[in-house]
């Protein structure tokens, strides 16, 4: 049923799917070769095509002429069937994709969609079926395989990225919870070893961020493999044996690919996944969080009073959260989960009510371990939400094999039952489950703010990156935290609009926030949900400038890698005149500038090494002195 429901994608709420052709290639007039490209001009276009004296498969890609993947090989191998060579082309079916939807999180909140499929089929000398699905829009190329059931556990696919030897390349070593650092090579000088999935690669046709979507418990999570001195980065899987029992269409792989500001604008793999599966989402608002780990560790975690401050404190400066971590339900070995008492001696509830006087809500945490069996699920979630709990940050899931898929899958409608937002850590990628789940306000899956081995460049890489295929708890600000973050107090800030979370956790303790005022200010204004988002200019592992819109006003930050410089920053957010206000570095602390610019000019930054700013831009008037309200 699951995979039936995969495959039906097509007819779900919302989708305006128009069929164009049945039957073999009108456009191409050949059995061997064929071409998708997007509904936009200019855009990017996959290339097919299939070897008469092989039957293999391959796939490249171009974008404007240019190239973007080189052919690559296609293909899926099953225990009762080689689907990755001995094909025969046999028809071809065309629509056009044409969705609209309004997401709760990410880059922006309305969004449209528009991409031409192709699903050409295939069969072996001996009858088995493979359909290789492709999509191209705007800003992207994915394909994905579909088969009719009956073949048994997958066991693995040929699919592969061919990219020019010579090609830059961003790459973070793969790991089990995506926590590994980026840097940069180039395609073919990486050396031989696991990526993950989310790869970046500048080629003759521009940017392109590999990436998957709509993983899901019927498949198994993909990364990369590769052998330095060439330019091929092959999909591996984290089972050896996918178990497959009916019908299967697997992830899609996809290609974000444009001009930079393109890909990092892009929703490509949210707009891949299903729609939403939550009916009623009106429980599901993002904000910012005064989150507690970083600022008090295990101990707060065991101190109704300490929780009860930042709950203060957070309700002094109107932060919507309050974050709850590790320690809250095992105080001391007082009282833990295995006590059949422990609901009842829980403080969890009295603070609640506590903070929810105050206007604040509680997001809590909770090791995944709590959670992996249906019966801990059963007495976990209806008593969080019966508390009044907001979300729960679960942690520790660190695996991307198809049983703790198949976990994901159960939590994610288990949690929306409950009302529960959630916050991934340990965790895998988004890969479009924001859309299909809107109650995922963010995950983590990278190298955030809790890390002492962060680079500034690495955090120069990471909006070009992770955080463009979904929203990332880096959790910045933690000012505390002089000699373990690389970057500067003015970075700091601006880390908070550079990195797109539906839940901002504020890392740094309230003493930190008091002696730098222009910092707390700031914080106090910025938004966790976003009209729009736009690059105004970068370069992963040297620099990341966005803009984005909350309502009326753009909100701006910007972090840089490097020796200290004078930056010039575009403010292409519209015509008209614009009060732009600045948080930067000076020689004792935050300071902050005002200027009166016109939509199109240029300014300057004096940036610090390893620095960066924050900014908010507003609409001006003769008498109009702030952007703040």
């Amino acid at each position: 049923m699951a995979r039936r429901a995969l495959l039906g994608t097509a007819l779900c709420a919302g989708l305006v799917a128009t069929l164009l052709t049945t039957g073999p290639a009108r456009a191409d007039h050949r059995d061997d070769a064929w071409t998708v490209s997007a509904p936009a001009a200019h855009e990017p276009t996959a290339h097919i095509r299939l070897d008469d004296t092989t039957g293999t498969v391959s796939l490249s890609v171009t974008r404007r002429g240019r190239t973007v993947i080189e052919p690559s090989p296609v293909g899926i191998v099953t225990e009762q069937a080689d689907l990755s060579e001995g094909l025969r082309f046999l028809h071809r079916k065309d629509r056009l994709v044409d969705e609209r939807y309004r997401a709760k999180s990410g880059k922006r909140l309305d969004r449209r969609v528009r991409m031409n499929e192709t699903r050409l089929s295939f069969a072996t000398p001996t009858g088995a079926r493979l359909d290789l699905v492709v999509r191209a829009s705007a800003d992207g190329v994915a394909y994905r395989y579909v088969l009719p059931g009956g073949y048994g556990a997958v066991l693995g696919e040929t699919s592969a990225f061919n990219l020019p030897p010579d090609a830059s390349a961003w790459l973070g070593a793969y790991r089990v919870d995506n926590e590994g650092q980026f840097a940069q090579y180039t395609a073919a000088t990486a050396p031989t070893g696991e990526y993950s999935d989310q790869a970046l690669f500048e080629t003759d046709g521009g940017y392109t961020l590999l990436a998957e979507s709509d993983l899901t418990g019927d498949y198994s999570g993909a990364r990369l493999a590769h052998d330095q001195g060439t330019g091929t980065y092959r999909i591996e899987l984290a089972d050896d044996r996918v178990q497959a029992d009916g019908p299967l269409a697997t992830p899609w792989r996809a290609m974000v690919t444009g001009d930079l500001a393109t890909v990092t604008r892009s929703t490509f793999t949210d707009d891949l996944a299903p729609a939403s599966k939550v009916p009623d989402g009106s429980w599901i608002k993002p904000g910012t969080v005064l989150w507690t780990w970083l600022a008090g560790g295990r101990e707060a975690g065991q101190s109704l009073a300490a929780q009860k401050a930042y709950v203060d404190y957070a309700a002094e400066r109107n932060w919507p959260y309050e974050a709850v971590d590790a320690g809250w339900y095992f105080k001391a070995g007082e009282w833990d989960t295995t006590d059949p008492d422990w609901q009842t001696n829980s403080w969890m509830p009295e603070l609640v009510d506590y903070a929810r006087a105050k206007g604040v809500g509680i997001i809590v945490w909770i090791h995944q371990r709590e959670l992996d069996t249906p019966e801990e699920r059963a007495q976990w979630l209806p008593t969080l939400e019966r508390w009044g709990v907001k979300g729960v940050k679960i942690d520790f899931m660190d695996s991307e094999a198809q049983p703790m898929l198949r976990w994901y899958d159960a939590v994610l409608a288990e949690t929306a039952a409950h009302h529960l937002m959630v916050d991934f850590h340990g965790s895998t990628l988004p890969k479009g489950i924001q859309r299909t789940w809107p109650h995922v306000m963010t995950l983590e899956g990278v190298a955030g703010e809790e890390k002492r081995t962060n680079t500034a460049a690495h955090l120069t890489t990471l909006p070009f990156t992770r955080n463009v295929i979904g929203s990332m708890d880096f959790t910045p600000g933690a000012f505390q935290r002089v000699g373990l973050r690389p970057n500067s107090d003015a970075a700091e800030v601006g880390l908070t609009v550079a990195y797109e979370s539906g839940l901002q956790m504020f890392a740094g303790t309230p003493e930190s926030y008091d002696r730098r005022p222009l910092a707390r200010a700031y914080f106090d204004q910025v938004p966790a949900a976003w009209d729009d988002t736009r690059l105004l200019t970068g370069r992963p592992g040297r620099e990341a400038v966005l803009a984005r819109r909350g309502g009326d006003r753009w909100f701006l930050g910007g972090v840089y890698a490097g020796a200290a410089r004078t930056a010039e920053v575009p403010l292409t957010v519209g015509p008209g005149r614009w009060l732009v206000e600045t948080v930067e570095d000076g020689a004792d602390g935050l300071v902050r500038n005002r200027r009166v610019l016109r939509g199109g000019d240029t300014f300057a930054v004096e940036v610090v090494a390893n620095g960066g700013f924050a900014g908010i831009a507003c609409r001006w008037r003769p008498g109009v002195t702030t952007c703040h309200r």
